[in-house]
């Protein structure tokens, strides 16, 4: 029996360390490296916006190649050198400050659900705050700037695997098409399989440089009352 309570300690001990662990999110580094004595980082983006949200199977905003796709929008009012986009499922214990919570979120903030996070940022043909709308969001062209399914930089996710997501655009300036100008941008998400998208999330939108005026909403109707 004692042997029997020594192990069962031992794991309750390992999944509490191991939570802990899949909870803490570090500094969201930018593509800029700096050597600290032997050590080189990524120096910390300058502007960090967070989002706490909830993805529930049945609310998709689109179909990608059979895959059920989820925005969010984001208005950027100045040309950016580079953004960071980076997402976490499930939010679990995760703190930061000053996040925007959705209304979904609020409503489930205690689920367990999570997912195998995928994202990609895209920029539409939309350069000026007074041409947004829900009808010109539909109809305007999105190009897909860069996207990532699984990065080691993420912490674990209850499963045990490294699901979470992180990607970095640098700016082209010299390319109209890769360029970050001012305009309406969107975060895409979903899972890398085929499937339902369900659980909790936090998704960060980041640059090297303050960019007062950034709005980041679910809908185009949010960030219109926000602009």
């Amino acid at each position: 029996m004692k042997i029997k309570l020594l192990v069962l300690s031992s794991v309750f001990a390992l999944c509490c360390v191991f939570n802990a662990e899949a909870q803490k999110l570090k500094k969201f580094g930018s593509s800029i490296e700096k050597k600290i004595g032997p050590k080189t980082i990524k120096v910390p983006y300058t502007d960090v916006i967070s989002y706490l949200g909830y993805a529930s199977a049945g609310n998709e905003d689109a179909v990608v190649d059979g895959k059920k796709f989820y925005y969010i929008y984001l208005w950027v009012p100045a040309v950016a050198p580079e953004l960071g986009v980076r997402m976490v499922s499930p939010v679990g214990k995760t703190k930061v400050k000053n996040p925007i919570e959705s209304a979904e979120y609020t409503a489930n903030k205690d689920s367990e659900d999570f997912f195998d996070t995928y994202i990609t940022l895209e920029r539409s043909t939309i350069f000026k705050k007074e041409d947004i709308s829900e009808e010109a969001a539909k109809s305007a062209t999105w190009t897909k700037l860069a996207s990532n399914d699984d990065s080691g930089e993420m912490p674990k996710q209850p499963s045990g695997n490294k699901y979470n997501s992180l990607l970095r655009y640098e700016s082209e300036a010299g390319n109209p098409t890769k360029a970050l100008t001012a305009g309406l941008y969107r975060i895409g998400f979903t899972t890398y399989k085929t499937g339902e998208v369900k659980g909790t999330f936090l998704a960060e939108v980041a640059a090297p440089v303050k960019l007062p005026g950034v709005v980041m909403a679910k809908t185009i109707t949010e960030l219109l009352t926000g602009l």
